[in-house]
C-alpha cells in the first residue's frame, strides 16, 4: 500500500497506539486525509474482537506488532515517535506513563511531537480513572437526556454523539491545531487532552444559548429540534417505513403542507396549542401511503422531507450514489473519505490493516530497523 496518501496531510506521520472506538476512528480520519498512520498493535489483540479484515476504522493505515510490556517495547515505540509528527493513545490517565511512552518520554525523544490523548472523562477530575463508554459520557453532559420522546427513556444514538462527534472529531481538530503551532516559528509539541465529555458538552453550545434566552425547555420532546415540533420529526408510513420532516421555515412549511395535502391545517404552525392537532393530521396523511410513494411526492421539492433509510439502503440513495458518498473497497461497502478537497483529493489506498502486517515496510520507510527485532 502507499506510504502516504494524496490528501492534505500527505507527509505527516502518525503513531497510533492500538485501542478501540474514538482513537482508531480519529486515526482513520487522519489517514483518510493522507497521513502515514502506523498502528502499534499488541500481540494477541484485544478490545471488542472485531475481525481485523472488516474493521474499516483501520483502513489506509499500516500496522506493526509491539509488546509494550516487553523490556524493549517502549524503546521500539519511541524509535517511531522520533520520526513521527503525531501520536494518538486512548489509555486511562497514567497508563502510558507507566508503560514508558507518556508525554514526557515522547517529548524527550521528539520535542515537536503532538501527543493526542483520547479518553471519555479526560486526564483529570473525579471520574478520570474510572471506566466508561459513550452512553455514560453523553448522559452526564445533558446530550442523551435531550434525545427521545417525552415520558419514555432517552433514545440511544449508537456511539455517534459521544465517541465520534464529541471524541474523535475534537481530537482531530486539536491535533491539526497543535500541528500548526508545532510547525510555526518558535513552536513546539504539546499534549492534546480530548475528552468525550468536553467535546459532547461543546456540541450543545447552541442549545444552552437557546435555553438561556427562554427558547428551549429543559425536557425531551418539547422543543423545535427535539421532536416536540410537529413539522420537525419522523412519521410512520403505511408500510412501516418512516419519513423525516424538517420544514421549519415558513416557505418550506408551505410547500410541505401543500404536497402532503393538509393545507387546511397550515394556520396551526405558530399556534402551539394546536400542535397536537397538527401532528395528528400529519401522521394520518403519512400513514395513508408507503414510504416510497411519499418519497416520490416530495422528491426534488423544498419541503425538507426525506425517507428514513437503513444503513444497507443508504449507499443506494440516488443523491449519495451520484456523489460517491459511499464506496466499495476490498469487498466492503463503506463511507468514502470526507470532506472533499479540490487540490489534494483524498482516496482509500488500503483496506483494514492486519495486525503486524507492515513491520518490514514501516521499518524501511521510517528508517527504524529496530522494529525488526524479536517479537516484531
Amino acid at each position: 500500500m502507499a506510504v502516504s496518501g494524496t490528501g492534505p496531510l500527505a507527509g505527516v506521520r502518525v503513531v497510533e497506539l492500538a485501542g478501540i472506538g474514538p482513537g482508531p476512528f480519529a486515526a482513520m480520519l487522519l489517514a483518510d486525509l493522507g497521513a502515514d498512520v502506523v498502528r502499534v498493535d499488541r500481540p494477541g489483540g484485544g478490545g471488542l474482537a472485531v475481525d481485523p479484515a472488516y474493521d474499516v476504522t483501520n483502513r489506509n493505515k499500516r500496522s506493526v506488532l509491539i509488546d509494550l510490556k516487553a523490556p524493549d517495547g517502549p524503546d521500539r515505540v519511541l524509535d517511531l515517535v522520533g520520526r513521527a509528527d503525531v501520536l494518538i493513545e486512548g489509555f486511562r490517565p497514567g497508563v502510558a506513563e507507566r508503560l514508558g511512552v507518556g508525554p514526557a518520554d515522547c517529548h524527550a525523544r521528539n520535542p515537536k511531537l503532538v501527543y493526542g490523548r483520547m479518553t471519555g472523562w479526560g486526564q483529570d477530575g473525579p471520574l478520570a480513572h474510572t471506566a466508561g463508554h459513550d452512553i455514560a459520557y453523553i448522559a452526564v453532559t445533558g446530550a442523551l437526556g435531550m434525545i427521545g420522546n417525552p415520558g419514555e427513556p432517552p433514545a440511544v444514538p449508537a456511539n455517534l454523539v459521544g465517541d465520534y462527534a464529541g471524541g474523535s472529531l475534537y481530537l482531530v481538530i486539536g491535533v491539526l491545531a497543535a500541528l500548526r503551532h508545532a510547525g510555526a516559528p518558535g513552536g513546539s509539541g504539546q499534549v492534546v487532552d480530548a475528552a468525550i465529555v468536553d467535546g459532547t458538552a461543546h456540541l450543545t453550545a447552541m442549545i444552552h444559548g437557546m435555553m438561556a434566552a427562554g427558547g428551549w425547555q429543559d425536557r425531551r420532546g418539547a422543543n423545535l429540534l427535539d421532536g416536540g415540533c410537529p413539522f420537525y420529526g419522523t412519521y410512520e408510513t403505511s408500510d412501516g417505513g418512516y419519513m423525516a420532516v424538517g420544514a421549519l421555515e415558513q416557505q418550506f412549511y408551505d410547500t410541505f403542507v401543500e404536497l402532503l395535502g393538509i393545507e387546511e391545517q397550515a394556520p396551526a404552525r405558530k399556534d402551539l396549542a394546536r400542535w397536537g392537532e397538527l401532528r395528528e393530521a400529519v401522521a394520518a396523511r403519512f400513514a395513508s401511503r408507503t414510504r416510497d410513494e411519499w418519497t416520490a411526492v416530495f422528491e426534488g421539492s423544498d419541503a425538507c422531507v426525506a425517507p428514513v433509510l437503513s444503513l444497507g439502503e443508504a449507499p443506494h440513495h440516488p443523491h449519495l450514489a451520484a456523489r460517491g458518498t459511499f464506496t466499495d473497497f476490498a469487498g466492503i461497502t463503506q463511507p468514502a473519505p470526507a470532506p472533499r478537497f479540490s487540490a489534494t483529493p483524498t482516496v482509500i489506498t488500503g483496506g483494514p490493516a492486519r495486525p503486524g502486517a507492515h513491520t518490514e515496510s514501516v521499518a524501511r520507510d521510517w528508517g527504524v530497523p529496530g522494529l525488526l527485532g524479536k517479537d516484531a
